[in-house]
């Protein structure tokens, strides 16, 4: 089964990692050096990465937007259905190398990447594939940096027009300008930026309905009337919706930081209950007075996304960015976010605030520890007061001079609270074997069996390595 194609616009990267623009195919003819040539299907794609392979079906190996290189021993028994699976995977174009195995491009192939849809590209013999791979890894360092300072201007103009006298419109129309697009407030109608066709218009109106009611995604995306339409869910039940024709890689964290600034701007709760908790914090350290019954979860995340942009997707304002992660405290079940792994408390009042903080570290902890992109704070008593990784390390420490066997007499007998008649009964041996078994535990744990301490720390150590 072949890879899901990309969106050819915007691209899939992977989590954690900013996405990149793609390479125009453009770029790569226009690269006298490669000496390319177009030969068939649209002279139009993007290129995110190149890939080289001589296997009749390489789309299995294939992410989707690759320009796919190959020397002609794939395509050679079925042109039509190899061309067919590439163009299912989402391959951006294929080129084809004509040296050492055929002298020219087959005219079969040629035909079957025009009729479905595939950019075909003649490689000169002069070029090494490996050339190609470096001029596309150039074009898209170039690219990134290009993004990059587009995205980093953005944001600092949004800051700027959120300190204007009449900062919501100046916001609105400052997004409307850095996305090239229309954006819209919900409820109340307030828009900047082209007119949109119906189509895309009522699309929007739709997406911003359900991100604002309660229980809705934060995030929402849609296409209609040529336009990429996102929606992203502000404080109060309010939202901000964006239309564009084109999307680029940084429109997401340009829109984000614009929902957040507007979340401050526009929500009652942000010079209110949120602004007093922040005030009590640094004053007398009780925000528990300020802010509102909740539920609350506190958060802990690591990624290597924008701060502010997952504060926005998790609905709340209050986060404290800082070396190695960032916490947040928001009244909104948080749900998994793409590039961050995220430790959730268990709901929480306001004046239980310190434990679930404590929670969320601890929650972050398995969650690395599991590669989850989430882990919440399930574990209840005393239990759950110690990490995962932390407990099963001390367990299998502690337990380390005792063999299997061993460890299986000691969990029977304090099971049975000591009892040698029950525990040879449980075990099926004689219980002159349990009292030889126990009392040789002792002598390699150096512990004396009969504190109950002793009893209690080998008995959850146990059961950790049991898990």
């Amino acid at each position: 089964m072949s890879a899901a194609p990309r969106d050819p616009d915007y691209g899939n990267g992977p989590a954690g990692e900013p996405l990149t623009p793609p390479v125009p195919l453009a770029a790569l003819l226009a690269d006298r050096e490669l000496g390319l040539r177009h030969l068939a299907g649209p002279a139009a794609a993007g290129v995110h990465g190149v890939h080289a392979s001589e296997m009749p079906d390489p789309s299995p190996y294939l992410l989707g937007g690759e320009l796919l290189l190959t020397a002609g021993a794939g395509p050679a028994e079925d042109p039509d259905g190899y061309a067919a699976r590439l163009a299912g995977a989402g391959a951006a174009a294929l080129g084809f190398g004509v040296a050492p195995v055929h002298e020219e491009v087959p005219a079969a192939l040629a035909e079957a990447c025009a009729r479905h849809g595939l950019p075909l590209l003649e490689v000169p013999p002069r070029t090494p594939f490996s050339a190609v791979a470096r001029a596309v890894g150039r074009l898209t360092a170039e690219a990134r940096t290009r993004e990059l300072r587009r995205t980093t201007e953005a944001q600092q103009a949004l800051a700027a027009a959120a300190a204007r006298p009449d900062p919501v419109p100046a916001v609105l129309a400052r997004l409307a300008a850095s996305l090239g697009g229309a954006v819209a407030l919900w409820p109340g109608g307030r828009t900047a930026g082209p007119d949109l066709p119906a189509p895309a218009r009522e699309a929007l109106s739709a997406l911003l309905a359900r991100v604002g009611r309660e229980g809705g995604p934060a995030t929402a995306t849609d296409r209609a009337g040529g336009h990429h339409l996102a929606a992203y869910a502000l404080a109060g039940r309010a939202a901000l919706g964006t239309a564009t024709p084109a999307r680029t890689p940084g429109d997401h964290t340009v829109a984000s930081v614009a929902a957040v600034l507007l979340t401050l701007l526009t929500a009652e709760r942000s010079a209110g209950a949120e602004a007093a908790a922040l005030t009590r914090l640094l004053l007398d350290g009780d925000p528990a007075a300020a802010l509102t019954a909740g539920p609350w979860y506190a958060v802990h995340a690591r990624g290597t996304g924008d701060p502010q942009a997952l504060a926005a997707a998790l609905g709340t304002v209050l986060l404290d960015p800082h070396e190695g992660g960032v916490r947040l405290l928001t009244d909104r079940e948080p749900g998994a976010q793409p590039g961050w792994r995220l430790g959730v408390s268990a709901p929480a009042a306001p004046d239980a605030l310190a434990a679930a903080d404590a929670q969320a570290g601890r929650a972050l902890q398995r969650a690395e520890a599991a590669r989850a992109p989430l882990a919440r704070h399930a574990d209840a008593g005393f239990a759950g007061l110690v990490g995962e990784a932390e407990a099963r390390a001390h367990a299998e420490a502690l337990l380390g001079p005792l063999a299997p066997a061993l460890r299986e007499t000691l969990r029977a007998w304090l099971a049975h609270h000591g009892s040698w008649d029950r525990t040879a009964a449980g075990l099926g041996v004689h219980r002159n074997t349990v009292r030889q078994r126990v009392a040789r535990c002792a002598v390699l744990l150096g512990r004396g069996l009969d504190d109950p301490d002793v009893r209690m720390e080998l008995w959850f150590a146990l059961r950790r390595t049991e898990a």
